[in-house]
This record gives C-alpha cells, sequence and structure tokens, in this order.
C-alpha cells in the first residue's frame, strides 16, 4: 500500500471508558499500514442496549447520531463485534424502506466492518512474532462469533505468531454471560455463566486471554479478579498484537 487510506476508528463505550490503551493499540497498528484513523468525538454508544431492551425509538436517535458523526464515505473500523453487529444488521431493522432515512442507516450498515476483520481481510497483514513462547486462549463475544462471523479472522491473525500456541478451554464457545444489559436483569445467571468461563481459563497454562470484544473482557475480568486464583486479565487483540509484533506490509 503506497498512499495513505482513510478509515474511521468507532471505539465502543467499554474502550472508551475502561480499556482506552486498546484504542491507541489500534490506532498504532492501522497507521503502520499507511492507514489513518479518524476517531469523530461525537460518537457515543451504538444504540444496541436501548434496541435490545424495546426501546426502537430511543435506538433510532443514538443511531441517527452515530450516522452524523461519520460523514466521509470511509470504512468504519469496530474494535467490537457486538456494536459492529449492532450497526451492520439492525440499523436497517431500525430504518426500514419506509422510513426517511432509510437509504443513509443502509449506507452506513454498509461500510461497517469490525477491526479482526478489516486486518485479515482488507489489509492482508502479515505478523511478525517477537515476543517470548507463550500459551493463550482466545475468546470470541457471541456477536463476533455468530452475527460477524468474525472468529477465523482472530484465529488466522493469531496463527501467523510463531511463538503464540493457542488454547482452546472448555466452554470456549458459550457466552460469558455478559449480553449487554443481560448480565443487570440475570445476574445471578450472568454470574454463573462467567464463573463456569474462568474456572475454565484457570485450568489452563496460559498467560494470555485475549478477545476482540472489551465488554467481555471486563466481566471475565472482573470475575478472574474476584476469584483470585490467577494474575490472568485479559486483553484486547489490537493490544496483544501491538505489544508482541511488529507488522509487515504485504
Amino acid at each position: 500500500m503506497t498512499t495513505t487510506e482513510h478509515v474511521y476508528l468507532y471505539g465502543t463505550c467499554t474502550i472508551d471508558l475502561f480499556f482506552p490503551e486498546a484504542g491507541i493499540d489500534a490506532i498504532t497498528l492501522l497507521e503502520q499500514y499507511n492507514i489513518k484513523a479518524h476517531f469523530p468525538p461525537e460518537q457515543t454508544c451504538c444504540g444496541q442496549p436501548a434496541y435490545t431492551s424495546g426501546y426502537p425509538q430511543q435506538a433510532q436517535q443514538v443511531a441517527l447520531t452515530q450516522i452524523a458523526a461519520f460523514p466521509e464515505n470511509w470504512p468504519i473500523v469496530v474494535l467490537s463485534g457486538s456494536c459492529a453487529g449492532m450497526m451492520k444488521h439492525h440499523y436497517t431493522h431500525l430504518f426500514p424502506d419506509n422510513h426517511p432515512q432509510s437509504i443513509q442507516a443502509h449506507r452506513f450498515s454498509q461500510r461497517i466492518v469490525e477491526f479482526s476483520e478489516f486486518l485479515y481481510h482488507h489489509l492482508k497483514i502479515t505478523l511478525t512474532d517477537y515476543g517470548q513462547p507463550v500459551h493463550a486462549a482466545l475468546h470470541t463475544a457471541c456477536s463476533a462469533r455468530r452475527e460477524m462471523d468474525t472468529l477465523q479472522c482472530s484465529q488466522q491473525l493469531l496463527s501467523q505468531l510463531h511463538n503464540v500456541s493457542v488454547v482452546s478451554p472448555a466452554h470456549e464457545e458459550e457466552c460469558c454471560g455478559f449480553g449487554g444489559t443481560f448480565s443487570v436483569k440475570f445476574t445471578e445467571i450472568s454470574g454463573a455463566m462467567v464463573n463456569d468461563k474462568c474456572k475454565a481459563l484457570e485450568a489452563t497454562n496460559i498467560q494470555h486471554l485475549i478477545s476482540t470484544d472489551c465488554a467481555c473482557l471486563l466481566n471475565i475480568n472482573g470475575c478472574l479478579a474476584k476469584r483470585q486464583k490467577t494474575p490472568l486479565q485479559g486483553e484486547h487483540l489490537a493490544s496483544f498484537l501491538r505489544h508482541r509484533c511488529q507488522s509487515r506490509k504485504p
């Protein structure tokens, strides 16, 4: 890639409030490939909590804020499969064909791309691993795995790291229990689910837990810290890749 390409970066609420380093690391990685990442300060929540709680009108207002915040016809790289899924698949439900903003919403949704998918399919990056041999586990959020279908993208990126052995813990395909408002409405069920997830992680010999969804990591990290069985704390894929490797242009 010889010319600079422009993209928007959608950081998500959890990265904004709890994992800001993941956003910075993502921008650093993109810049290595002559990608200029623009971060509109007007961006807010994607609207998923309102939408899944049965408030479509409020979700529409949030969605219109996002659509206005990303005016240029650039890809919108999203650091979460959950938020990406909402904006790519459900904004079109919020704005059906007879809605005045239907065309605008549909065009916006077509520009949405999840972070690992952008790295793997669009940039086709080649990674060089400069770290020591480690064992790691990949947690893929339900939306990333089933709605955005980006599990393979994260797996393929990690497979390029010759000193990283990816372990598959028990309960790997199961939800961590966060599920947005699910963890608030069904606290005991959510707690049992994340507890099972953490027990499985503790039974492995991993040194790193990686995910492309910081909402899941917020839930899992909190449970791991509460259990005090391991110092393990998860990190976003962008942070893991930035700190471990340098990338070469294809």
